[in-house]
Protein backbone atom coordinates (compact mmCIF):
# COMPACT_ATOMS: atom_id res chain seq x y z
CA UNK A 1 0.00 0.00 0.00
CA UNK A 2 1.37 3.30 -0.89
CA UNK A 3 1.24 6.86 0.74
CA UNK A 4 -1.53 9.10 -0.78
CA UNK A 5 0.09 12.00 -2.72
CA UNK A 6 -0.92 15.44 -1.16
CA UNK A 7 -1.53 17.52 -3.38
CA UNK A 8 -2.02 21.23 -2.30
CA UNK A 9 -4.98 22.91 -2.62
CA UNK A 10 -5.72 25.05 -5.75
CA UNK A 11 -6.32 28.96 -4.92
CA UNK A 12 -9.63 30.23 -5.93
CA UNK A 13 -10.16 34.06 -6.56
CA UNK A 14 -13.24 36.52 -6.67
CA UNK A 15 -12.91 38.64 -10.40
CA UNK A 16 -15.41 40.86 -10.12
CA UNK A 17 -14.57 42.26 -13.03
CA UNK A 18 -16.46 45.79 -12.30
CA UNK A 19 -14.91 48.77 -13.51
CA UNK A 20 -14.61 51.71 -11.10
CA UNK A 21 -15.43 54.12 -13.85
CA UNK A 22 -18.64 55.40 -14.02
CA UNK A 23 -18.67 55.14 -17.34
CA UNK A 24 -18.38 52.12 -18.30
CA UNK A 25 -21.24 49.66 -18.31
CA UNK A 26 -22.06 47.26 -15.57
CA UNK A 27 -20.67 43.52 -17.15
CA UNK A 28 -19.42 45.14 -20.48
CA UNK A 29 -15.43 43.80 -18.45
CA UNK A 30 -17.42 40.29 -17.94
CA UNK A 31 -18.30 39.83 -21.39
CA UNK A 32 -14.86 41.12 -22.91
CA UNK A 33 -13.41 38.56 -20.66
CA UNK A 34 -15.44 35.64 -21.00
CA UNK A 35 -15.08 36.07 -24.96
CA UNK A 36 -11.56 36.84 -25.27
CA UNK A 37 -10.51 34.09 -22.60
CA UNK A 38 -9.23 36.43 -19.91
CA UNK A 39 -9.32 37.43 -16.81
CA UNK A 40 -7.90 41.33 -15.24
CA UNK A 41 -9.13 44.41 -14.12
CA UNK A 42 -8.79 48.14 -15.47
CA UNK A 43 -6.39 50.82 -14.25
CA UNK A 44 -5.48 52.51 -18.37
CA UNK A 45 -1.68 53.37 -18.40
CA UNK A 46 -0.44 56.36 -21.17
CA UNK A 47 1.65 55.15 -22.47
CA UNK A 48 1.05 51.54 -22.31
CA UNK A 49 3.77 50.01 -20.28
CA UNK A 50 6.48 47.14 -21.94
CA UNK A 51 6.72 45.31 -19.34
CA UNK A 52 4.76 44.51 -15.08
CA UNK A 53 7.75 46.76 -13.76
CA UNK A 54 6.99 49.58 -16.03
CA UNK A 55 3.67 49.04 -15.26
CA UNK A 56 3.91 48.58 -11.42
CA UNK A 57 5.49 52.60 -11.51
CA UNK A 58 3.16 53.95 -14.06
CA UNK A 59 0.09 52.64 -11.54
CA UNK A 60 1.56 53.96 -8.41
CA UNK A 61 1.98 57.26 -10.45
CA UNK A 62 -0.80 57.85 -12.04
CA UNK A 63 -3.32 55.80 -9.24
CA UNK A 64 -1.33 54.93 -6.29
CA UNK A 65 0.29 52.23 -4.32
CA UNK A 66 -2.46 50.49 -3.14
CA UNK A 67 -3.21 49.64 -6.52
CA UNK A 68 0.38 48.79 -7.50
CA UNK A 69 -0.30 46.54 -4.73
CA UNK A 70 -3.20 45.15 -5.98
CA UNK A 71 -1.74 44.96 -10.01
CA UNK A 72 1.30 42.83 -8.38
CA UNK A 73 -0.82 40.33 -6.70
CA UNK A 74 -2.36 39.73 -9.46
CA UNK A 75 0.06 39.53 -11.78
CA UNK A 76 1.55 36.81 -9.00
CA UNK A 77 -1.41 34.71 -8.50
CA UNK A 78 -0.36 30.88 -9.84
CA UNK A 79 -0.81 29.88 -13.30
CA UNK A 80 -3.33 27.34 -12.87
CA UNK A 81 -5.25 28.79 -10.37
CA UNK A 82 -9.31 28.93 -10.40
CA UNK A 83 -11.13 32.22 -10.59
CA UNK A 84 -14.37 32.86 -10.38
CA UNK A 85 -16.69 35.86 -11.84
CA UNK A 86 -20.09 36.69 -12.21
CA UNK A 87 -22.71 38.63 -14.63
CA UNK A 88 -24.56 41.73 -12.60
CA UNK A 89 -26.55 40.17 -10.63
CA UNK A 90 -26.88 37.22 -13.28
CA UNK A 91 -24.54 33.94 -13.31
CA UNK A 92 -21.67 32.85 -12.24
CA UNK A 93 -18.48 31.56 -14.53
CA UNK A 94 -15.44 28.80 -13.65
CA UNK A 95 -12.14 30.00 -15.24
CA UNK A 96 -8.49 28.75 -14.40
CA UNK A 97 -5.43 31.28 -15.22
CA UNK A 98 -3.28 29.85 -17.96
CA UNK A 99 -0.86 32.54 -18.42
CA UNK A 100 1.03 35.53 -16.80
CA UNK A 101 -0.11 39.30 -17.16
CA UNK A 102 -0.45 41.38 -19.92
CA UNK A 103 -1.00 44.85 -20.87
CA UNK A 104 -3.79 45.58 -23.39
CA UNK A 105 -3.79 48.84 -25.02
CA UNK A 106 -6.60 48.04 -27.35
CA UNK A 107 -9.04 50.60 -27.49
CA UNK A 108 -12.03 48.24 -26.95
CA UNK A 109 -9.64 47.21 -24.20
CA UNK A 110 -9.78 50.89 -22.56
CA UNK A 111 -14.16 50.77 -23.23
CA UNK A 112 -14.21 47.92 -20.92
CA UNK A 113 -11.39 48.98 -18.48
CA UNK A 114 -10.16 45.31 -18.48
CA UNK A 115 -6.74 46.52 -19.57
CA UNK A 116 -4.41 43.99 -17.07
CA UNK A 117 -5.20 40.65 -17.92
CA UNK A 118 -4.12 37.08 -17.98
CA UNK A 119 -5.10 34.38 -20.26
CA UNK A 120 -8.06 32.14 -18.58
CA UNK A 121 -9.99 29.05 -19.71
CA UNK A 122 -13.95 29.80 -19.13
CA UNK A 123 -16.72 27.34 -18.35
CA UNK A 124 -18.51 27.10 -21.61
CA UNK A 125 -21.86 27.70 -20.33
CA UNK A 126 -22.90 29.42 -16.60
CA UNK A 127 -22.64 27.59 -13.23
CA UNK A 128 -25.99 27.32 -11.54
CA UNK A 129 -25.99 29.41 -8.47
CA UNK A 130 -26.85 26.13 -6.72
CA UNK A 131 -23.70 24.25 -7.53
CA UNK A 132 -21.78 27.36 -6.54
CA UNK A 133 -19.68 27.32 -4.06
CA UNK A 134 -20.98 28.89 -0.65
CA UNK A 135 -17.34 30.50 0.31
CA UNK A 136 -17.42 31.95 -3.46
CA UNK A 137 -21.57 33.55 -3.41
CA UNK A 138 -20.22 34.71 0.13
CA UNK A 139 -17.54 36.59 -1.46
CA UNK A 140 -19.43 38.29 -4.38
CA UNK A 141 -22.34 38.96 -1.90
CA UNK A 142 -20.05 41.38 0.11
CA UNK A 143 -19.98 43.02 -2.98
CA UNK A 144 -16.68 45.29 -3.83
CA UNK A 145 -14.50 45.63 -7.20
CA UNK A 146 -11.31 43.71 -5.80
CA UNK A 147 -9.60 40.45 -7.23
CA UNK A 148 -9.56 38.54 -4.39
CA UNK A 149 -9.12 35.39 -2.57
CA UNK A 150 -11.13 33.34 -1.05
CA UNK A 151 -9.78 31.66 1.84
CA UNK A 152 -11.69 28.76 2.14
CA UNK A 153 -10.68 24.91 1.80
CA UNK A 154 -14.21 23.60 1.27
CA UNK A 155 -14.59 26.18 -1.47
CA UNK A 156 -10.94 25.31 -3.02
CA UNK A 157 -12.07 21.69 -3.04
CA UNK A 158 -15.54 21.60 -4.31
CA UNK A 159 -14.22 24.43 -6.77
CA UNK A 160 -11.26 21.79 -8.12
CA UNK A 161 -14.10 18.87 -8.14
CA UNK A 162 -16.71 21.36 -10.55
CA UNK A 163 -13.81 22.14 -12.56
CA UNK A 164 -13.36 18.65 -13.14
CA UNK A 165 -16.92 17.86 -14.57
CA UNK A 166 -18.31 21.26 -16.55
CA UNK A 167 -17.29 21.81 -20.33
CA UNK A 168 -14.66 24.66 -20.53
CA UNK A 169 -12.38 25.57 -23.38
CA UNK A 170 -9.30 23.30 -22.35
CA UNK A 171 -11.76 20.22 -23.44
Amino acid sequence: MTDPVYRAPIPVYRAPMRSRRDDVPAGLAVERALDLGCCGFGGRLDPPPADLAEALTATAFTYDARTARRLQRFAEVPVGAFVWTREPDGPYYLGRLKGGWQYDASPAAAAADLVHVRPCDWSRSPIPESAVPGGTVLTFARGGRNFQRTNDAATEVETARLWAGVPNDRQ
